[in-house]
């Protein structure tokens, strides 16, 4: 990723743990053409390490910070302490998101019959742009082709990436609540339905993006659930439609609470 340079201190780096000594142990930094670090005793751990190899051992992954770089003597010091848990996994996601789109855009070289050169200049185009190449084809499976438009990519090109992102697995997030509705008047579950099926926005009309799904959990409770790409979208589509539902039934006289439960994140390919 970083080819002939050395990595700047203060910088977070992933790292292959090669020899693990008494002292401290040796690593090749995997962003950096597995140049050679030193994370001493005194940076794995708080405190006193019985055990150098309960920390650290050869083979392992580990995410760390540069302490101190001498690009005259070639030195890089790490530190496996100073790392936060937060810090931890932003790294890790970061990797994970280079390697998902170094192989997508390998597909494209496949598919396509491109260079390493014809690649290198698609991503340098892509990176004018956006943060990684994984985003870049997130963003063509949501929003096709155009999402790149103006970088100058070949039509061609274009075509391809957007057959490799249509096989992606787009990463989306859920909100969800239990809505406890009652209505004492004699068709008072008919009314409910019409209410329920009312307040779903028309997913023909609506974004492909955005999705909201009504389910009975038993009288009188039912869950509304909303999937789309990020919880601000989500949100935006979710408050409406728990607004127009008890306006609804407490227009009919029946009454209406909505309790949040837990949100989460689809994983992605």
């Amino acid at each position: 990723m970083h080819a002939d340079e050395m990595p700047e201190q203060g910088e977070i780096v992933m790292a292959t743990v090669t020899k693990v000594m008494d002292h401290g142990a040796y690593v090749s930094l995997d962003e950096y053409d597995g140049m050679q670090g030193f994370l001493h005793i005194s940076e794995i751990a708080p405190g006193w390490i019985r055990s150098i190899n309960k920390h650290v051992r050869k083979g392992e992954k580990k995410v760390l910070l540069v302490k101190k770089v001498n690009p005259r003597r070639g030195d890089i010091d790490l530190s496996l302490k100073q790392i936060s848990k937060d810090q931890k996994k932003q790294k890790i996601r970061e990797v994970k998101k280079y390697e998902k789109g170094n192989t997508l855009m390998q597909s494209v070289r496949e598919k396509a019959d491109l260079s390493e050169d014809d690649i290198s200049d698609v991503e340098d185009k892509i990176y004018s742009k956006f943060d990684s190449v994984y985003d870049a084809f997130i963003e063509i499976g949501r929003r096709g082709g155009s999402s790149v438009g103006g970088l100058g990519i070949g039509k061609d090109i274009v075509g391809t990436m957007e057959e490799v992102a249509s096989k992606i697995k787009l990463p989306s997030v859920e909100i969800r609540g239990v809505m406890d509705i009652a209505s004492s008047r004699p068709d008072g579950v008919e009314v409910i339905r019409k209410i329920l099926l009312g307040a779903i926005p028309d997913r023909n009309g609506g974004s492909a993006t955005e999705n909201a799904e009504i389910t009975y959990l038993g009288a009188p409770k039912y869950r509304l659930a909303v999937t789309s790409e990020d919880f601000k979208s989500a949100e935006r589509v979710l408050k409406p439609i728990v607004s127009e539902i008890q306006s609804g039934i407490e227009k009919k006289k029946g009454t209406f609470s909505f309790t949040r439960e837990e949100s989460k994140k689809t994983r992605e390919n």
